[in-house]
């Protein structure tokens, strides 16, 4: 039996691996969302495509991440790495094709970028809020 993909799952796995709060995705995502929504959106199993396109933007996220990562084969294939028979501890074969390093840094320079965005976001609100208090 083949499981289906969990979409809302995925976009949660996602997120939180980016260190993004929901309360962040909702605001991102615009006026119409809040934690809550996003709380439920990720409950859902199937999301709509332009929905998911939205949130592949927002989290620079390619769509076909959400809609095809499944937990189980990522785990089997893990499980299933083989190890070096040597005379001391065993070592995993992993060779990614990219620097694991340099992916952390993006995923950074990311989430600093995200939240100097919400601060400018949020000066401009309280100016804007201050001009209407001394009018």
């Amino acid at each position: 039996m083949e499981q289906k993909i969990h979409q809302g799952r995925n976009v949660k796995r996602f997120r939180e691996m980016l260190g993004i709060k929901q309360e962040a995705l909702a605001f991102d995502l615009g006026d119409d969302w809040n934690q809550k929504k996003i709380s439920m959106l990720e409950q859902k199993e199937q999301i709509e495509d332009p929905l998911l396109q939205q949130i592949s933007e927002v989290l620079r996220i390619p769509v076909e991440a959400f809609k095809n990562f499944d937990e189980e084969k990522a785990i089997n294939v893990i499980s299933n790495i083989t190890f070096e028979n040597c005379p001391q501890p065993s070592v995993v074969q992993y060779n990614p094709n990219f620097h694991p390093v340099e992916k952390i840094m993006e995923l950074h320079d990311e989430k600093i970028a995200l939240y100097e965005r919400m601060l400018r976001e949020k000066d401009d609100m309280m100016e804007k809020l201050q001009q209407l208090i001394q009018k």
